[in-house]
Order: C-alpha cells, then sequence, then structure tokens
C-alpha cells in the first residue's frame, strides 16, 4: 500500500493500493470531528481524486472508536472554529468550508465506499450517506442528532436522507434524533452490509478492490448511469443508456476486455479437456 498525499496534520491518511484509494479520518481524539481543520484536510484529498487516473475506487474509514461525532459541541459553547462570527459569516464559512466535502462527493466520477464503526453522527453520519456504498460494523449506530443541540443538517444531510429513505422515514428519524443500531440502517436500506466490527477494515477493501477491478471508463459511465437515472425520466435514462452504450461498445476498453473474457474462456476449455 502506498501512502499519498496526507494533509499536513494528518489528520487525513491517504493510501493507494489495487485502484483502491483509503482516505482515513485520523482525529480519534476528538471523535474525528469535523472541523475546519477535519474538514479542509477531507476537502483537499477528495478534490484531487477525479484527476487521478490510477484511482478507480474510494474508501472512507476511520481510526479510533467512531467514524464521525459530527460537530464539536465545545466550539458550539464557545463560538469557536465554524462557528465562530456573525450570522453571515457563520453561512459563508458553511458554504465554503464544509459544502466543500457534500460538492465534491457528489461529484465524485469513481465509486464511492463508507466503511463506519463505531459512531456516525450528526454530520458524520450525513458524510456516510453523501458516499454510493455504506458499510457498516455490528457496533456502528446512526443519529440526525441535529435537533438534540437545537440545529438542523448544515452540509445536506436531509437531501441525501429523504432521498434514501422517503420524506416520511426521513421527517421520523430527523424529528426524533433518535439513534439507529447497524441492523436497522441495514433493513432501511442505509446500508447495504453489516459485518463484525473485527473485518470491518478487510471486508470494506475486499468490496472497494472487487469494485476497482472493473474496466475504469466504464466503471465511471455505469456509476454516472445509476445516480442519473434514479432523478431521470424514463425516455431521458434511456437516451443517456444508449449514448454511454455506444461509446463503450466502440472503444477499445470494450474491445480489449471481450477479448481477454473469450481467451480465457478458451484456456478453460483446453484445461478441462486434458
Amino acid at each position: 500500500m502506498t501512502s499519498i498525499n496526507e494533509s499536513g496534520d494528518g489528520r487525513v491518511l491517504c493510501a493507494l493500493e489495487s485502484g483502491v484509494l483509503t482516505l482515513t479520518l485520523n482525529s480519534p481524539s476528538d471523535g474525528n470531528a469535523l472541523n475546519i481543520a477535519m474538514t479542509e484536510s477531507l476537502s483537499d484529498a477528495l478534490e484531487s481524486v477525479n484527476g487521478m487516473a490510477d484511482v478507480h475506487c474510494l474508501l472512507i474509514r476511520s481510526s479510533g472508536r467512531h467514524f464521525c461525532t459530527g460537530g464539536n459541541v465545545k466550539d458550539m459553547q464557545q463560538g469557536s472554529d465554524l462557528m465562530a462570527g456573525s450570522v453571515t459569516e457563520v453561512r459563508e464559512r458553511l458554504r465554503n468550508e464544509l459544502h466543500r466535502i457534500t460538492r465534491v462527493l457528489d461529484n465524485l466520477e469513481v465509486p464511492s465506499i463508507c466503511a463506519v464503526n463505531g459512531a456516525a453522527v450528526g454530520a458524520g453520519c450525513d458524510l456516510a450517506l453523501m458516499c454510493d456504498i455504506r458499510v457498516a460494523g455490528e457496533g456502528a449506530t446512526f443519529a440526525e442528532s441535529f435537533l438534540r443541540l437545537g440545529l438542523v443538517s448544515g452540509i445536506g444531510g436531509a437531501w441525501f436522507l429523504t432521498r434514501m429513505v422517503g420524506p416520511s422515514k426521513a421527517l421520523e428519524l430527523t424529528l426524533t434524533s433518535e439513534f439507529i443500531n447497524a441492523e436497522e440502517a441495514q433493513r432501511l436500506g442505509i446500508v447495504t452490509r453489516v459485518v463484525a466490527d473485527a473485518d470491518l477494515t478487510s471486508s470494506s477493501f475486499a468490496l472497494a478492490s472487487e469494485i476497482a477491478r472493473k474496466p475504469p471508463h466504464a466503471l465511471r459511465m455505469a456509476k454516472r448511469l445509476v445516480r442519473e437515472s434514479a432523478g431521470s425520466s424514463l425516455p431521458a435514462a434511456l437516451e443517456m443508456a444508449a449514448s454511454m452504450q455506444a461509446i463503450l461498445l466502440c472503444g477499445s476498453e470494450h474491445k480489449q476486455v471481450v477479448q481477454d473474457f473469450l481467451e480465457k474462456q478458451a484456456r478453460a476449455k483446453q484445461e478441462a479437456a486434458l
């Protein structure tokens, strides 16, 4: 595994292996809180991904007991960090700092996987929701917990959660601020897999590696087609599918994959005949 582009303060560790770029939130002493330093480090790392031809899948994970505990309550009390200044200043800081993460994950061309251990609450829950796929350890918990502190999601969680579980359930989770465990998160479709806590890193990386082995040009198109189709009419989705398929069918990547597939089949038949 090759370590690359680590943030200057070590809050986000970056490693590239087998086409999988792993970003590790690395501030366990404060629960990997999304303060200005963490936000800048994570945004900087994410904004480089689309331009990295050797990255085919992104995996976001964390060190420590928790995935991400959201905003720092002490900063809220003191009116410091992201919360410093007037209403206008805080709003602009949220737009220019915190929303960098939201925008870049929403525009990420390669598939993204989030490995959730411990608590993913508040903005930490929303960060997980922004990824394409979520894998949770058995001990993981999720909460849209903003109302417990007299707040709403300032990073876009309402948009992602509503599309994931529907408006009614999103309202229930938001208005109650209840904590749900990994099993309930899987039942609601928030996570796709629940694994033993000890296996979370290896299972998530195995899934990311499986995805990363797919033909890279087709992989990026497949992600875009699924995401765009979710909000499109059928005619628009069919038009996009036809255009993408034509580009791929006429491309060298597809032709090479077909040739490799047929050669592999031929070798298997020869070996079976021996």
